[in-house]
């Protein structure tokens, strides 16, 4: 089979107007090319408006699939930036891409071409400038955003929060007729209705929607960019004491257990069935058994299966269960054991040495391509490493601050209040899963 030279042309969507970037306009050049170079075997991959910042487009894929597949012995661009805007993602198409299939690659507006020494030392250095000229209008652009933000005007564009409209002359939010439901959310959920029944009360689409208006603090008058908060020039919609009722609020429900409850592991128990919450229920003048919410008709927005088969359990057994399993607990000091770490990681060194070995290789030494594949595999190695060595350090220490809440715990445990006692446990065990009778803990370390 012979193989084509493939003509790849890109246009992003706010480019398309831009002179000698439109589709026409490098499907003519490139045609051009063909005929000059006697190339009579070829195929035009085109991608209209889509960014170049990555490789995801419909016309990328299938060139790189009939790469893969043997049919390409060139790829023919306008402009290097037509093929990549990201120096990591042009790097990738030319090393992992097209030179490892034995493809070459020719630029028109660079005159590039990298079966030469000199084109693939071009490659890397215009790459790495477009690169920089791209971050360069991201750094200035987020600038000019975060100068706006300061000033108290919304950002513009982009999605409007619920209940308000964007004023584009003043440049603020300003509350439209959905701000009384915004409102009403929160006067229900401060008088105990859960997401999900807001939802269905107020025709919402779904409980997601409710927690996103709860917790959004434009409604307060304040906007959020970038991690950063700041005063913003538009009207709350409800008052700051309201918000932050809310807000205790939803720590409280996720702690699920009112601060009057008389039991010990309210909030913490879960059916092992249909997942959902166990309450405590009066069983006559015995005590009380553990119930499956789906069994309470009284509350359908905590129903998980209506035909729920679990089985209700004495609450005073799991509550002496859990309390026995905790004090089982070793308390015995581990031992504490630093690791020192090194200065400078083993994957910013491999990093550093790749980056010189890209460097030799843009020179023409073809040999080191086999050390550059085996240091991309060491570093990946070494990243999962530092990766997993970083995740054991937080849960040994998440571990050891647990274990210092229950320290001779059993010996003060008679002495402490209700209260006291549901705290200790609420910061010990994260929930209870009870499955036909058998009792799983689980703690938060």
């Amino acid at each position: 089979m012979k193989k084509k030279v493939a003509l790849y042309v890109r246009v992003s969507t706010e480019g398309q107007a831009e002179e000698g970037y439109s589709i026409e306009a490098q499907k003519k050049m490139l045609e051009a090319f063909c005929v000059s170079k006697g190339y009579e075997n070829y195929e035009f991959y085109i991608d209209p408006g889509f960014s170049g910042s990555n490789i995801d487009r419909p016309a990328m894929t299938a060139l790189i699939r009939d790469i893969e597949k043997g049919e390409i012995s060139h790829v023919a661009v306008y402009k290097l930036d037509r093929l990549s805007r990201s120096q990591k993602d042009t790097l990738y198409l030319i090393e992992d891409v097209l030179n490892k299939n034995g493809v070459g690659f020719i630029s028109l507006t660079e005159n590039m071409d990298t079966s030469t020494p000199i084109g693939r030392a071009m490659l890397g250095i215009i790459s790495a400038f477009a690169q920089l000229e791209r971050e360069n209008i991201k750094i200035r652009t987020r600038m000019g955003m975060r100068e706006r933000v300061k000033g108290g005007l919304w950002m513009g564009g982009g999605k409007i929060p619920f209940g308000y409209d964007y004023d584009p002359v003043k440049g603020i939010l300003t509350p439209n007729d959905d701000a009384e439901t915004v409102r009403r959310i929160y006067d229900m959920f401060l008088s105990g209705y859960s997401p999900n029944r807001i939802a269905l009360e107020l025709g919402l689409k779904y409980e997601k929607l409710v927690v996103q208006i709860l917790k959004r603090k434009t409604n307060i008058g304040v906007i959020q960019y970038k991690g950063e908060e700041y005063e913003g020039g538009h009207e709350g919609i409800v008052s700051r004491e309201i918000y932050e009722k809310a807000m205790a609020e939803f720590e409280k429900r996720r702690r699920g257990v009112r601060d009057d409850s008389p039991h010990l592991l309210s909030g913490l128990v879960f059916c092992g069935e249909c997942g959902a919450r166990m309450r405590y229920q009066k069983w006559g003048k015995k005590g009380y058994k553990l119930v499956c919410y789906s069994k309470q008709t009284s509350k359908p927005y905590l129903i998980h299966d209506p035909l729920c088969k679990s089985e209700n359990v004495w609450a005073d057994e799991v509550e002496d269960e859990v309390l026995r399993d905790i004090f089982s607990i070793s308390l015995e000091k581990e031992e504490e054991r630093e690791e020192v770490m090194e200065k400078t990681p083993k994957s910013v060194r491999l990093e550093r040495k790749l980056k010189r070995l890209y460097e030799l290789w843009s020179e023409g030494d073809d040999a080191l391509l086999s050390v550059i594949e085996e240091t991309k595999r060491k570093l990946e190695k070494a990243q999962k490493d530092e990766k997993e060595k970083k995740e054991k350090s937080l849960r040994h220490s998440k571990k050891k601050d647990s274990l210092k809440d229950i320290t001779n715990l059993k010996d003060i445990w008679e002495t402490i209040t209700v209260s006291e006692r549901r705290t200790i446990i609420r910061s010990i065990v994260e929930r209870i899963v009870i499955t036909a009778g058998k009792i799983n803990i689980y703690y938060h370390f």
